[in-house]
């Protein structure tokens, strides 16, 4: 490429190496630079807006002034490659690799198990290797907020943080109060049997290499001479469209600043660059300050501390922790409130990217920090050519008045923030969807100043925000109550007031509005009870304290380093030591996902003439298409053609699904048409012109009451029954009825759909690599698509960067799409779905409504149900048929009612198509029955699990589909858990902490589960393999399964080394193909190890059963001699697999059948603690039982459990999806749905693998990729169980239903007081509200 005029050369290091780029383009940023331009393909495009952490990298920058080197963690995809001159930049690659050495980090990360899928390794290992570069011997707390913001969707973050701990000095296993004992070590009450040996270590440490922090690699010293030259210049970077300048003087930067006012001033970019890909901003020239000392700078004084406003927010942090280890605790006030909110504001990578000054001057409504800023009253300093002037951070400007916005001539040079004196109180607060990384709900900063050595209000500040366009101040009310004492009268009025003055409109953007209103007094609440405390301190004769039950609302919840023990049975000591099967084998992929050497479809090299993909999607739930204008498309460079339902050869509705709309779309992001061309980001732009006009049709149904109010349905209605359901109701002592709502729930796989579809200029045929669960159907949508035999499609699937049922349908629908264009254009099709792309239009867990009507005795024994369940299965059929048949098919879970029936409809309407996820339906389901069961208990006035045991089947039974199966399982994980985990006692610990205080409860809750793998047909069962066995000796292993992160591919690896006898070094897994093994079935349902694996091993003793003649005649030789022996007499040395698959089956006609092959069981306890005030939520504790029968390989089994666990805990709590009533997702990306992040997970988390028997299975083994998920309801029923406590003592009725998710929101609501009360409410009919529940 030639130089632009005018553009200076881009000098950086990328993992050592200098890169001089000669036509740098200030619109590219580091993430496509190091994948595309560099090829540098461990570090992951994930979400695109710095909130997942898969794109981190270590930015190091040399300081002239202090003469250190500065390591620290950014997000890649926020980066500006023009920001990077004079910076040394380390990717994974950089850190270690297998072609060359690993390094200890990566190691530790793959041995831990702390990887699955692998996608959102590299990211991982860079956050961890980042802190070792400053701290090498890192506390566990390091370790944790380190990984602050990284995401991770497979492994539930346990064995990331404990790879992470093994750095640090601490001790990783729980030894309870200094006793050196094992918490779980109870074994005069064991129930485990004696000669079963319990092992307790998945990982040896003593394999680890030394960790030497003195072998990382240097800092280039070019970059040091380049920093300390006296002559830097200004530089200019020339783009095709933008310009970027970077100033090395004041002087320079105050000039550019009046030659170009409109300028951004770009620091970290997480503001500007947020903006212009998500907002379409454009900014024709960038200003860039680079390393001027007069923004990088502490001055702390007498009266208080001045802050360049260049620091970074984690130098912020730092510099004002200093502080406050140094002044007097009087004057540290604001700087502790501002560090309280440091801990939790974003991630580590944006914290070290966002700057002081830009956070300031951006004032964003939902702003941490500004709101204590001001009531801390800081001072900005600006500075223009014409001088310095100084503005106070105060309502005027938060709330942006035209008088105290900054002339766009000038810049913040610093913020000054006074010391807090004695008589001055300051505090912020904030609630947020989870603890860390996440936008606040409402967030506040607070302070008053007393009349001294009284508690007459002098001066009082109230900031709120997220509770307008910008943050507000209650300024007429502090006004009102100055020379207020500060009482109980005054805290009534005070709220009374502040409600009156900020009014959030019941429409309002964002929703939540009555919680809003909520949050707006109970914040005052806390500071006004934090003020009481603190006054009383100061002198307690004058001062009375506030209640003893109320001290615990004073405090949020610590974000804790979490800590277990996992427990299971250790392989028999007479097994041969190099048969694998039993042992907690490390996932085959691990090291190259820690290395970011694992090749993902992504990471495949640009073949020649490749397109681009962008989709256009509909914008109406329900409408005709009149017209599509792709004029102005095509006319955009690197446009190269614009793809509609016109353009497909074949079938463009297989299965009643649609690729692309024709006449009307039927859903908010149904895809219109596709635009390709040669570069993503044409692609992109030329999809924003293409214009469609539509003319809207009745009805738009958009929820489940709705499509019921319709009669709109997907399906037929599937029933069970047993007993006389009628009968029975006139025969019990108490009859309740309810409905739930479950609502549903985003895959959020780390990877995006990804497609790569190849034409051959031969015989039609189309080569296509994908992720996927199921490449026979994406061979069958391509072909039908295209209109030709299947056998010219051949599918390609290694790995997927997770799944969880999202690639078990969806792509095949997309890879026709993408075969289509590829197919029109003759070139091949690249077709990535951005993050925002992929939540629209593949949709997710069906949402679900059940309802119920139970009859029950007095005694708690359950005599007869009637349950109801409707599905939103969106607009197309799906999987929803199958959902709706496994959900009714699930409806007893563990409980024996003599007298059940059963309903269950997928119902249809103006949403996307729901598809497959992880447990089918059950986890939504499953809610409804424990729902009920809590309620039974709540009006028999028991507890809740007393209702369980007596319930739960205890012998040998059918289900109500007359399907024979054995409880004992059940019944031992169920005395196991509750006696291992200290239930009642800890039960009786939570009572006595609910007596004390009244703004917190805990509660307990022990959930069972009977759980089934596979589906109610026989065919779908089935699975082949093919081995081949080389010359060498090396094998080949090749079967229908697909790895996700599930470890199936270890796991096959297993199989074949104990039935060949030999190493698993000689075993070598290829991809997943459709060339290979034909006709596969999906990789689902749990079933993925035991379908494959009987297929594996029938190809495996079919070898042996070969080789046997030649063993027995030289049964001392080695593997290679009996191989070659065998070639030299013509024995074939490769063969098939196969297993006909389970005999399932489902009469539904005569609601009878066996529908699955076996059950799996689990129970689970959790312990919660809730803030009443608040709605937030802490997980203390949660031990998990679960029927492995035999593992395979305990590490992915136990990781499988606790991946599950995690996201289940998700669907429960912080995972939710909003929708406009018209129909529209807003939750489109890491700012709107929350997945659980590293702080939320357990404090503690126990996992026991139960030894049971499953004799139909391989080396009777349990699937349990799914079984985990339901069991992260107990932290639901947990709450649930706290809340009751606090409804409970404010005189409230017990028996109450809480919907799922349990967010903050509807946790606090139901938590009602004098502050739920006093909020205005509206008439609902006098407004649409700004988002609906779809179930």
């Amino acid at each position: 490429m030639t130089s632009l005029p005018n553009s200076d050369e881009l000098i950086f290091f990328v993992n050592g190496r200098k890169v001089i780029e000669k036509s740098a383009d200030p619109e590219q940023n580091l993430l496509f630079y190091l994948r595309k331009v560099l090829h540098l393909t461990g570090t992951k495009y994930s979400c695109g807006e710095g909130g997942c952490g898969s794109c981190t990298v270590m930015v190091s920058r040399y300081n002239p002034k202090n003469k250190k080197i500065h390591h620290y963690p950014v997000t890649a995809c926020l980066v500006p490659i023009c920001s990077l001159y004079g910076a040394a930049v380390t990717t994974v690659e950089g850190v270690g690799s297998i072609k060359t050495r690993i390094h200890p980090v990566q190691e530790r990360l793959a041995k831990c198990h702390g990887t699955q899928c692998g996608f959102c390794s590299p990211g991982m290992v860079m956050s961890i290797y980042t802190l070792l570069r400053n701290h090498p011997e890192p506390t566990p707390d390091q370790i944790t907020k380190a990984l602050g913001g990284n995401l991770c969707r497979c492994t539930g973050y346990r064995l990331i943080v404990e790879s992470g701990k093994t750095f640090s000095e601490e001790s990783t296993v729980c030894q309870r109060k200094g006793s050196g004992k094992c918490c779980m070590d109870q074994e005069e009450k064991s129930l485990v049997n004696k000669e079963e040996k319990i092992c307790t270590k998945l990982y040896n440490e003593d394999e680890f290499q030394p960790f030497d922090p003195s072998q990382e690699p240097i800092f280039p010293p070019e970059l040091i001479r380049m920093a300390e030259d006296p002559n830097k210049r200004r530089l200019t970077f020339q783009g095709k469209r933008t310009t970027w300048i970077t100033s090395v003087t004041l002087s320079d930067l105050l000039e550019l600043k009046v030659n170009f006012p409109e300028a951004p001033l770009v620091m970290g970019n997480t503001e500007v660059g947020p903006r212009i890909k998500f907002e379409d901003e454009f900014y024709p020239v960038f200003i860039t300050p680079l390393g001027l000392p007069e923004l990088y700078f502490v001055d702390n004084t007498d009266n208080g501390v001045t802050i360049g406003a260049g620091y970074s927010l984690a130098q912020l942090n730092d510099a004002l922790a200093y502080i406050v280890s140094e002044q007097p605790k009087e004057q540290t006030k604001t700087y502790r409130g501002l560090l309280k909110h440091l801990r939790t504001l974003a991630g580590p990578q944006i914290r070290n990217m966002a700057t002081l000054g830009g956070h300031v001057v951006s004032r964003p409504n939902y702003s941490d920090l500004n709101p204590i800023l001001a009531a801390g009253n800081a001072i900005i300093n600006l500075i223009s050519k014409d001088g310095e002037r100084q503005i106070p951070l105060d309502s005027k400007f938060l709330e942006r008045a035209p008088e105290a916005n900054l002339k766009s001539e000038e810049i913040v040079l610093s913020v000054s923030i006074p010391h807090s004196t004695k008589w001055h109180f300051v505090s912020g607060m904030r609630l947020a969807q989870c603890r860390e990384n996440a936008f606040a709900i409402v967030n506040a900063g607070m302070s008053v100043k007393f009349e001294d050595g009284t508690d007459t209000i002098k001066d009082l500040q109230m900031f709120y925000g997220s509770v307008g366009p910008t943050v507000v101040s209650a300024s007429q009310t502090c006004k009102q109550l100055i020379g207020r004492q500060w009482d109980d009268q005054m805290l009534s009025d005070a709220c009374r007031l502040v409600l009156d003055e900020i009014y959030i409109p019941p429409a309002a953007e964002g929703g939540m509005v009555e919680y809003r209103r909520t949050l707006i007094i109970s914040l005052l609440f806390k500071f006004y009870l934090k003020v009481r405390r603190g006054l009383n301190k100061m002198d307690p004769q004058k001062f009375p304290d506030i209640p003893e039950k109320f001290m615990s609302a004073l405090e949020d919840f610590p974000i804790e380093a979490p800590q277990g023990i996992q427990m299971f049975q250790c392989v028999d000591p007479l097994q041969p030591p190099q048969d694998p099967v039993g042992h907690p084998v490390m996932h085959e992929s691990a090291i190259k996902h820690a290395t970011g050497e694992a090749v993902y479809v992504d990471d495949m090299p640009p073949i020649a003439q490749e397109l681009f993909l962008v989709p256009v999607t509909s914008t109406r739930a329900h409408a005709k298409i009149i017209l599509i204008d792709v004029s102005e498309a095509l006319a955009l460079p690197g446009v190269v053609d614009v793809i509609t339902a016109e353009d497909v050869p074949g079938d463009n509705n297989p299965q009643e699904e649609i690729l692309y709309a024709q006449n009307e779309v039927i859903c908010v992001g149904q895809i219109v048409c596709t635009v390709a061309a040669d570069t993503h980001a044409h692609a992109k732009e030329a999809a924003k012109q293409v214009k469609i006009t539509y003319e809207d049709i009745e009805p738009r149904i958009i929820t489940i009451e709705q499509a019921l109010e319709h009669n709109s349905f997907l399906t037929a209605e599937r029933k069970i029954e047993q007993g006389n359901v009628e009968l029975a109701f006139k025969h019990v002592d108490q009859i309740i009825e309810g409905e739930v709502h479950v609502e549903g729930q985003e895959h959020f796989y780390m990877e995006t759909q990804t497609i790569l579809a190849i034409p051959k200029a031969e015989d039609k045929e189309m080569v296509i690599h994908l992720g996927t669960q199921y490449p026979t159907h994406v061979q069958e949508f391509v072909a039908t698509a295209l209109n030709v035999p299947r056998s010219r499609i051949a599918c390609h699937m290694r790995r997927a960067g997770g799944a969880f049922g999202g690639k078990a349908s969806k792509p095949a629908l997309l890879a026709a799409i993408a075969a289509v264009a590829a197919n029109k254009t003759g070139r091949p099709i690249r077709f990535i779905l951005e993050r925002g792309d992929d939540m629209l239009i593949t949709a997710g867990r069906h949402p679900l409504l059940g309802k119920y009507k139970i009859g029950f005795m007095n005694n708690g024994v359950i005599k007869c149900a009637d349950v109801e369940y409707y599905v939103n299965g969106g607009c197309t059929p799906d999987e929803s048929e199958l959902v709706i048949e496994l959900v009714v098919l699930r409806s007893e879970n563990a409980y024996y009612i003599p007298n059940f029936r059963c309903r269950g409809r997928a119902c249809k309407t103006n949403l996307p198509s729901n598809t497959a996820f992880r447990g089918f339906g059950f986890p939504q389901s499953i809610v409804v029955v424990e729902a009920y069961i809590t309620a039974v208990a709540s009006q028999c006035n028991v507890s809740p699990e007393e209702i369980r045991e007596i319930n739960m089947y205890k012998r040998i039974s059918k289900t109500a589909y007359k399907e024979m199966f054995n409880p004992e399982p059940l019944r031992r994980c169920w005395k196991e858990c509750l006696e291992k985990s200290s239930f009642y006692a800890r039960k009786r610990v939570a009572e006595e902490f609910n007596k004390k205080n009244y703004w917190k409860k805990k509660g307990l809750s022990v959930i069972p589960m009977k759980f089934t793998v596979g589906v109610p047909q026989t065919y779908y069962n089935q699975a082949a393999a093919l081995v081949h066995i080389y010359l060498d000796g090396s094998v080949l292993v090749i079967h229908g399964g697909c790895e996700f992160g599930q470890g199936l591919y270890t796991k096959m690896i297993q199989v074949a080394s104990r039935e060949l006898n030999i190493p698993s070094s000689y075993i070598h897994q290829y991809e997943t193909s459709t060339i290979t093994v034909p006709n596969a079935l999906f990789t689902a349902a749990s079933m993925g190890t035991d379908v494959n694996g009987k297929a594996v091993q029938n190809a495996c003793q079919i070898l042996m059963a070969r080789l046997q003649p030649i063993i027995r005649k030289n049964p001392q030789g080695r593997w290679e001699d009996w191989i070659e022996k065998a070639f030299e007499e013509s024995i074939s040395l490769s063969t098939t697999g196969y297993f006909k698959g389970y005999q399932t089956n489902m009469d539904w006609k005569n609601e009878e059948g066996h529908a699955f092959p076996y059950f799996t069981y689990g129970v689970s306890c959790s312990e919660v603690e809730v803030d009443c005030l608040t709605g937030a939520h802490k997980l203390l504790r949660t031990d998990i039982f679960m029927d492995a029968s035999f593992s395979i390989n305990p590490a992915v089994d136990i990781g499988q459990v606790e991946g599950g666990f995690i996201q289940g805990m998700g669907l429960y709590t912080t995972e939710e999806l909003k929708y406009s009533p018209e129909g529209v997702l807003y939750s489109r990306g890491t700012n709107d749905y929350k997945i659980p992040a590293v702080a939320e997970i357990p404090e503690e988390l126990y996992v026991t693998l139960v030894h049971s028997q499953n004799p139909i299975a391989i080396y009777s083994s349990k699937g349990l990729g799914e079984s985990g998920m339901f069991l992260g309801s107990s932290v639901f029923f947990a709450i649930q169980d706290a809340v009751t406590a606090a409804r409970r003592e404010r005189g409230l009725t017990t028996t109450f239903t809480l919907n799922s998710p349990a967010t903050p929101e509807l946790i606090r609501m139901n938590c009602m007081d004098q502050f739920t009360e006093m909020i205005p409410r509206d008439d609902p009919s006098t407004f649409t509200p700004w988002s609906i529940r779809v179930s």
